[in-house]
């Protein structure tokens, strides 16, 4: 079945439902970025198999609304289907709000599988519907009837993560949480994000492609933790250490029915942020309930000591394996064979051989010359190009460990590049090097920052359509709220940078149908210097691997600029080389030169 004859059949089901705008966000029950093959339902349905994106269908129009990193990407992957692109944030395009608040006829009935939308969008459309005196339909998931070969839930067995990587027990952390609780007047706590329950129980799993998390639902009390997931993901270990914290096991889904216990007496804590409107409306009205922002965000955001001194292993292991496949890469380039797909999968190699590599952090990005500038592009058989000796190859790519989780992008000259290229290349690697160069005061968010990064872009008049660096969980979500660097002020963005927070610099430019360049490291917050102006904060780098020298234009690069470049580079050489071979020490040694 087509795109557009699955767009005709969800339309019959509209009409029988007596339902004019149907909504299909990417979300799945937990309002997870990425989400598992059993709820890509919005890809199903549009084409468009980007991590972010909302569906709206009425009987006339079909959209899909994300953002700049997917403006290409989304645009081939839905030509010909009659689902538009609305590009959202961009002049002259309406929110999805707005856009219901404009089309939905008066009684009209906005419709959507209220397990995947969060409590605040089901309540504003809610409130438009009401507004036009309709109503919402939230119990039903349309496209489950029209997609007859759905994927099942994930049956894949969890892990537990040892004190040694995770840095402190469950018992602390749940100690921690029922602190907050109690500042909150509040007796239970929901937590539904699948990393919070991960980070605060120490348990991974395997139920979502590319990250270690586990489907579940965590009900905190002040003498138990009640957890919803599949009981057979559990082993006996998992199982006694659940049991050392009165943690009781139930079936997944009994969550919807458990939260209708709740009476007059309970006060609960939830996110509402991280909730799901079907869950939060089974809570009886007659229990009290806080909303705040979930208390594990900020915990979890900052790695204790043992977690960070995990992270700059992992870091050193990724550097090991990235520098490996660049001289790799390098010497074979024009020899043999190569392309997008078989490039990243030999990446992927040298990471497994790493100890404790898990598996990719994320879906690799490997995109050579034109496929670059589509910010989140991923090779498929049907897009698969060989590399040439020529042009710029960009890879977007990352490993868990048991030491933590990475994320790192190099462009790589695979032979003659233009002038423009390179410049290009020298502005993104100034561009990174000065913000994690940048110091500032305690309590500065990444608004206050993301200039740093830009300014070399906008002297220019040019710019990138993406934010310049995200948090990155251990072992968990590769965004890891609450931290970013973005020009634009994003209301949950405002948490202070707090030492010991893990955030990514990535800097790019993306020239459509012609090139795309982005580096990115990893920076570890750290505190400098105290006075009597305040508490003075700095950045450190944990990712090294080399900034390929034969992209740089020197020549338009500031001393200091140059400075922090060879800096750079002689931490890469100092840490990386005595793990390489002897013809691999001598290219690094030549790769890692001062300029």
């Amino acid at each position: 079945m087509k795109v557009s004859e699955r767009v005709d059949r969800l339309r019959q089901l509209m009409e029988e439902k007596g339902i004019d705008a149907y909504v299909i966000p990417t979300a799945d029950y937990h309002q997870s970025e990425y989400v598992g093959e059993h709820f890509k339902a919005r890809a199903f349905m549009t084409g468009f198999t980007g991590s972010a994106g909302t569906a709206v269908f009425t009987k006339d129009e079909a959209g899909m609304w994300t953002d700049g990193r997917y403006f290409i990407q989304a645009a081939l992957q839905m030509e010909g289907t009659g689902v538009a692109l609305r590009k959202a944030g961009e002049p002259g395009v309406p929110t999805i709000e707005e856009y219901l608040k404009e089309s939905l006829p008066n009684g009209g009935v906005i419709g959507f599988d209220g397990r995947t939308v969060g409590v605040d969008e089901g309540q504003a459309y809610a409130d438009i519907a009401a507004a036009k005196g309709g109503s919402v339909v939230y119990d039903g998931d349309l496209a489950d009837s029209i997609w007859t070969d759905r994927p099942a839930l994930s049956e894949k067995p969890a892990f537990l993560l040892d004190l040694k990587y995770a840095g402190e027990t469950t018992a602390s952390k749940l100690e921690r949480v029922r602190a907050k609780m109690r500042e909150a007047g509040a007796n239970a706590h929901i937590i539904t994000s699948l990393d919070d329950t991960g980070w605060l129980l120490n348990v991974r799993g395997d139920d979502v492609e590319y990250f270690p998390l586990l489907l579940s639902y965590t009900i905190v009390k002040m003498d138990s933790v009640e957890l919803y997931a599949d009981e057979r993901k559990f082993n006996d270990e998992i199982k006694a250490e659940f049991a050392k914290n009165q943690v009781c096991i139930h079936a997944y889904n009994d969550v919807y029915e458990a939260v209708r216990t709740f009476g007059a007496d309970d006060v609960i804590l939830i996110d509402p942020k991280r909730m799901n409107y079907a869950l939060y409306n089974n809570i009886p009205k007659a229990a009290k309930t806080v909303k705040r922002e979930n208390p594990t965000i900020i915990m979890k955001a900052v790695k204790n000591d043992v977690e960070v001194q995990n992270i700059k292993k992992a870091h050193i292991k990724d550097g090991i394996a990235h520098t490996k496949f660049m001289y790799w890469l390098k010497k074979n380039i024009g020899k043999i064979e190569i392309t997008e797909l078989s490039a990243s999968d030999k990446l992927e190699e040298f990471r497994r051989q790493q100890e404790n590599f898990l598996w990719p952090s994320f879906e690799p990005i490997c995109a050579y010359k034109e496929h670059a500038a589509i910010v989140h592009y991923s090779s498929s058989p049907e897009t698969n190009i060989e590399l040439k000796e020529e042009g710029l190859f960009l890879t977007d790519t990352g490993g868990h460990y048991y030491e933590g989780s990475t994320d790192i992008t190099r462009t790589i000259a695979l032979g003659e590049v233009s002038q423009t290229e390179k410049d290009h290349f020298t502005a993104v690697a100034a561009s990174m090097l000065n913000l994690a160069d940048a110091r500032f005061l305690y309590g500065c968010i990444g608004m206050n920052l993301d200039y740093v990064a830009r300014e070399p872009f906008w002297r220019q008049n040019l710019n990138y359509n993406h934010g310049t660096g995200h948090g990155v969980g251990y072992l968990g979500n590769i965004h890891e709220p609450p931290t970013g660097f973005r020009w634009q002020y994003r209301p949950h963005e405002t948490c202070p940078f707090e030492a010991n927070m893990i955030i990514t610099d990535e800097p790019g430019i993306y020239i459509e149908d012609s090139h795309g360049i982005r580096i990115e490291n990893e920076l570890l917050v750290c505190k400098g210097v105290k006075n009597e102006y305040g508490q003075f904060m700095h950045f450190e780098p944990v990712t090294f691997v080399p900034i390929d020298l034969d992209a740089i234009n020197p020549e338009l690069m500031t001393e200091k600029e140059k400075v922090l470049l060879n800096d750079y580079h002689k931490k890469v050489y100092e840490l990386i080389a005595p793990h390489l071979t002897e013809e691999e020490q001598e290219w690094l040694k030549d790769y890692t030169r001062a300029v």
